[in-house]
């Protein structure tokens, strides 16, 4: 069972292994800086007639995917946690509603990956779960529609606005040994900055990243130097440097070479028009299990602190002018006896 260590990290009491990985990305994310590492991209339609349906295709095609890849049989998996950003995780209901696995929805934004691999890793460090799936989506037509504005509308997008990943990722979580293991976890607290703008989500999240960084940083008496990389999920290029400038103040400085944001990893922005970078549930999930992950499988990474982060806004709080609340967690991921 999981060991509390300061005031909000935990540490495993046995490694938690990432046993498998898969995702699926959409055609201008495999056009992106990360391409080569995403062996499979679709259109925005991906064989249906809706984009809230296309979605879902996404995660379902991930989960048969990740298993079809796996030493495990499905009857092993004794649960699934997975969430999106459609309203009541929609997207995710649909798309494994014919899986025959114990299921939990959780929405924590665009968190949600770290938020499962969080809640995964204290399952199987209990025991009482051996193998679980934790999958997230997003989609960048059914995110627009149900958050801003129509894209029918053409509408102009402001320079801090994110163009949300259409994707997919996944991973199995074990306690059967594999190269990689979750070693600890940081849950985050919810911080609230006042920010109202749905076109400037990195705002909106930085402290909560920053918040989480710090607390994990503190309780495990660890300079950001232990890491190879300290990798935040979709700030964006601006919520970044936001979050760099938060801890510098803070008096912990996080060297260039070790930081590293999957929404600004996944597009060129100039190349591909998309502002601030990446972001959804589908961001760092495509990112860690494409790239991260494959790294640290082949040696070139051996410890990182995966901080993904997420607005916990709706299309009501939005339109009702209620502030933007953040909020991060994070979770350590180092190699096996590298």
């Amino acid at each position: 069972m999981a060991v509390k260590q300061g005031n909000q990290t935990f540490m495993m009491t046995k490694p938690v292994f990432v046993h498998d990985r898969a995702c699926i990305v959409g055609n201008l994310e495999k056009e992106g800086p990360l391409g080569k590492y995403f062996d499979q991209n679709e259109d925005q339609y991906f064989g249906q007639d809706t984009w809230e349906k296309a979605e879902s295709r996404f995660q379902e095609a991930v989960y048969h995917k990740l298993l079809a890849g796996s030493t495990l049989e499905e009857n092993m998996i004794d649960c699934v946690l997975g969430g999106d950003l459609l309203g009541q995780c929609s997207a995710t209901a649909m798309g494994l509603a014919s899986v025959s696995r114990p299921f939990f929805g959780l929405f924590g934004a665009c968190s949600t990956m770290a938020e499962s691999l969080t809640l995964g890793s204290f399952l199987v460090d209990g025991g009482g779960i051996n193998n679980c799936v934790c999958i997230t989506s997003s989609h960048f037509c059914s995110a627009e529609k149900q958050f801003r504005f129509p894209l029918e509308l053409g509408t102009q997008r402001t320079p801090t606005s994110q163009w949300t990943v259409t994707g997919s990722g996944a991973v199995i979580l074990s306690s059967e040994q594999s190269p990689v293991a979750i070693t600890a976890v940081t849950p985050g607290v919810m911080t609230d900055m006042k920010v109202k703008d749905a076109n400037n989500m990195g705002a909106a999240m930085a402290c909560a990243a920053a918040s989480t960084i710090t607390a994990h940083l503190r309780d495990t008496n660890r300079e950001p130097d232990y890491y190879d990389l300290i990798v935040t999920g979709d700030l964006g290029i601006l919520g970044k440097d936001l979050m760099l400038d938060v801890l510098r103040r803070q008096g912990i400085n996080i060297p260039a070479s070790r930081a590293f944001d999957c929404g600004e990893e996944i597009f060129d922005p100039k190349k591909q028009n998309t502002n601030c970078g990446g972001s959804g549930c589908g961001c760092c999930a495509s990112v860690l299990a494409a790239y991260l992950l494959k790294e640290m499988e082949d040696g070139n990474l051996n410890k990182i602190l995966f901080t993904a982060t997420g607005a916990l806004m709706s299309p009501i709080s939005v339109k009702q002018g209620d502030s933007i609340v953040g909020i991060a967690h994070s979770v350590v991921l180092e190699r096996q006896g590298g």
